[in-house]
C-alpha cells in the first residue's frame, strides 16, 4: 500500500514560501475566470494581461480586427474595481484630446484646467498607430512617469494605471509607426491570433447563447484596485538570485552585439524582464524565480523593443525567431 501510493504522489518539490501569494492566485484565478465567460482560447494572452497588470506595466496588443482585442481590454477593466476610459486615436486627434487643456472660466476669470480621457486607471487606446508623432508624443511623459505636466503644473495619475493599445498589423494606409521610444514604454507586446476551428465553433456558441444581453454585463468586478496595488507590492518581494540577474543581462546585451539587430534592447528592457519573470512567480505560487519564469517573459518584453536588419527582414526573419536563437544560445544557471 506504501508503495502504491508513492507511485501516485506527484514528482514534485515542496517548499514553503516566505510570502503568502495565496490569495493572488486566488484573485488571478477570479479575474480569469470571469473573463473566460467571454473571451474563448487566448490563454497566452490572458496570462500576460494579468502579468503586465501586477507588474505593473503597459501592454501594447497586435492582431487583425475581430480577434478581439478591444474588448478583452474592456473585460479585463470591469473585473477590477478601477475606472475605465477608451480613446479612439485618428489621425486628427490632438494632444489636448488626450491630456486636456486649459479653459477660461468667466465667472472666477481664470484658466481651469480640464482633465482628458489619460486621467482615469485603465485607458484603452484603440488603433494607437492611426495617431501623428505629436499625438504620440503626448503619451511619453505619462506613460514612463505616471504624470502630466500642462502649463507649468504637474497632475500625478492614480494608481493603479495602464494604458491598454491596439494596433491592426495589416492595414498600413494612414497608419504611423510608433516611435522607438514609445514601444520601449510598453512592458509587453502581445501577438494575437486566429482560433482553430474548436475554439471558432465555441465563440459562435458562446454568441449564440448571449440572446438580448451583452457580452460586458456577463462579467462581474471581482478584485478592487487596492488589492492590486497590494499584490504588487508582494511582488516586488519576490526573490531572485544573482545568477538569473547575470542571465537576463547576458540575454539583453546579445541583441545588442547580434548581426541580424540593427537595434537591441535598452537596460529598460531588462528591467521589464525582471519585474516580469517575479510576476509570473508569484502567480505560479513561488516566492523565487526560476529561468523558465524569465524564459516566458523575454519574447513579449523584447519582441518590440529590437530592429531586424532589413536583410533578413527580406528573408523573412522576425525579431521573435531571433530572439528565441539568443535564448538557446545563452547558457542558463545551474
Amino acid at each position: 500500500m506504501e508503495a502504491q501510493n508513492n507511485e501516485q504522489t506527484p514528482d514534485k518539490i515542496e517548499f514553503e514560501n516566505r510570502i503568502d501569494l495565496k490569495e493572488l492566485q486566488e484573485n488571478v484565478f477570479l479575474i480569469k475566470q470571469q473573463l473566460k465567460k467571454v473571451i474563448v482560447g487566448q490563454k497566452d494572452m490572458l496570462d500576460l494581461l494579468l502579468v503586465a497588470l501586477l507588474s505593473d506595466g503597459h501592454i501594447l496588443i497586435e492582431g487583425v480586427p475581430g480577434v478581439a482585442k478591444t474588448i478583452t481590454a474592456k473585460l479585463l477593466s470591469k473585473t477590477i474595481a478601477v475606472d475605465f476610459s477608451r480613446i479612439q486615436f485618428t489621425p486628427d486627434l490632438m494632444p489636448s484630446d488626450i491630456l486636456g487643456t486649459s479653459v477660461y472660466n468667466l465667472q472666477t476669470t481664470e484658466f481651469e484646467f480640464k482633465k482628458g480621457p489619460i486621467f482615469s486607471n485603465m485607458i484603452l487606446i484603440d488603433e494607437i498607430n492611426r495617431a501623428p508623432a505629436k499625438t504620440q508624443a503626448a503619451l511619453f511623459e505619462v506613460m514612463e512617469e505616471k504624470q502630466v505636466t500642462i502649463d507649468g503644473t504637474t497632475y500625478t495619475m492614480e494608481e493603479p494605471f495602464v494604458v491598454l493599445a491596439t494596433q491592426n498589423p495589416i492595414e498600413q494606409e494612414g497608419t504611423y509607426r510608433l516611435p522607438e521610444a514609445q514601444l520601449d514604454r510598453f512592458l509587453f507586446k502581445i501577438n494575437v491570433g486566429y482560433p482553430n476551428a474548436a475554439e471558432e465553433f465555441e465563440i459562435i456558441l458562446k454568441e449564440q447563447a448571449l440572446l438580448n444581453t451583452t457580452k460586458i454585463s456577463k462579467i462581474e468586478t471581482v478584485i478592487s484596485a487596492s488589492k492590486i496595488i497590494e499584490f504588487r507590492g508582494l511582488i516586488n518581494q519576490i526573490t531572485i538570485e544573482e545568477n538569473l540577474l547575470k542571465y537576463i543581462a547576458n540575454i539583453v546585451v546579445n541583441t545588442r552585439s547580434n548581426s541580424f539587430l540593427y537595434l537591441g534592447a535598452s537596460p529598460r528592457a531588462s528591467i521589464a524582464i525582471l519585474g516580469a519573470s517575479k510576476a509570473f512567480a508569484a502567480i505560479e505560487g513561488r516566492d523565487f524565480v526560476t529561468p523558465e519564469d524569465i524564459k516566458r517573459a523575454t519574447i513579449p518584453v523584447l519582441q518590440h523593443r529590437v530592429i531586424v536588419t532589413p536583410e533578413r527582414e527580406m528573408e523573412g526573419l522576425t525579431s521573435k525567431q531571433i530572439i528565441e536563437q539568443i535564448i538557446e544560445t545563452v547558457e542558463i544557471p545551474r
